[in-house]
């Protein structure tokens, strides 16, 4: 019984080893960065390389192809005023389509100003909504300062880390929980970015009726993903306000509510607005499920 006594507190011990060096090695390196990959501004345009792809005029990137399927608008409608008048079909009229030309042509070529003005925009709603927090709490909002306070009241007794107790599968969840949080964030991120490129082409859709539904969707997407940082930010604020205590279940049970909340934060802006998923897990689900079906 002794044997079997000491072999299973070992065991214990060794998991509990691993999973505090795991969580310490999380707290350490990896908020910081969560922090960046959430609140982003006008500076992730800020890059020579991204800059090329975008094209810096309208000779160079994707600006080339913007501006050659703007020609390509043209061509279409001139052959379709012809065709009208052969078949005597009712087209918009030439001063109307050479006006939107016009127009969305000169807003297609400042499309990377007019982005930098909206993600700096985004950003000062989402900072304005951490300010708040530190006039009202003393806490920045963010996710370091997030980790600083579960630390604190996520207690464990003695000094030993236990992942069998209640502390311990508390930390676990909230490791875990923000541990997804980098990967769905880094694919908003890149979402981000990407949608910033296809703005030239959302813009020239708008030229035609028949292709407007694409401008309709990229607004629906790039909303959704820019404004999720706000939402963030009032979940924080609403986690932060709460009285944080290492003795009040509730507090730590708020702490998980507000981590789940973190997690579907996507899923509640695309409810809202629409827009597509960044939830890394059902991705995976539906690869799963598609390579199943072949």
């Amino acid at each position: 019984m002794e044997e079997t006594s000491s072999l299973t507190n070992s065991i214990i011990q060794t998991i509990n080893s691993i999973f505090q060096t795991l969580f310490s090695s999380i707290d350490n390196s990896i908020y910081e960065v969560l922090d960046e990959l959430v609140f982003i501004d006008s500076n992730i345009l800020n890059h020579s390389i991204f800059e090329k792809i975008f094209g810096t005029s309208t000779s160079n990137g994707l600006l080339v192809i913007a501006n050659s399927l703007l020609i390509g608008f043209a061509l279409y409608y001139g052959i379709r005023l012809l065709y009208s008048y052969y078949m005597n079909l009712q087209i918009e009229r030439p001063y109307q389509f050479i006006f939107k030309l016009l127009i969305f042509g000169i807003v297609m070529n400042c499309s990377f100003s007019i982005c930098q003005q909206f993600l700096e925009l985004n950003s000062f709603i989402s900072q304005a909504i951490q300010n708040l927090g530190v006039n009202l709490f003393g806490h920045h909002i963010s996710f370091s300062e997030l980790v600083h306070q579960l630390n604190n009241i996520i207690s464990f007794e003695g000094t030993e880390f236990n992942i069998f107790s209640f502390d311990g599968l508390m930390k676990s969840f909230i490791s875990f929980g923000l541990f997804n949080l980098i990967f769905s964030y880094s694919l908003r991120f890149v979402l981000a970015k990407l949608f910033v490129l296809l703005t030239p082409f959302a813009i020239l859709s708008l030229i035609n009726q028949s292709t407007s539904w694409f401008f309709k969707t990229w607004l629906r997407t790039i909303l959704s993903l820019l404004l999720q940082q706000s939402l963030v930010s009032i979940i924080l604020l609403l986690v932060f306000s709460a009285n944080l205590s290492a003795t009040d279940i509730f507090s730590k049970l708020l702490c998980v509510g507000g981590m789940y909340a973190l997690i579907r934060a996507n899923s509640y802006m695309r409810t809202l607005i629409g827009g597509i998923s960044t939830d890394v897990s059902n991705n995976l689900n539906i690869e799963t499920h598609l390579l199943k079906n072949k």
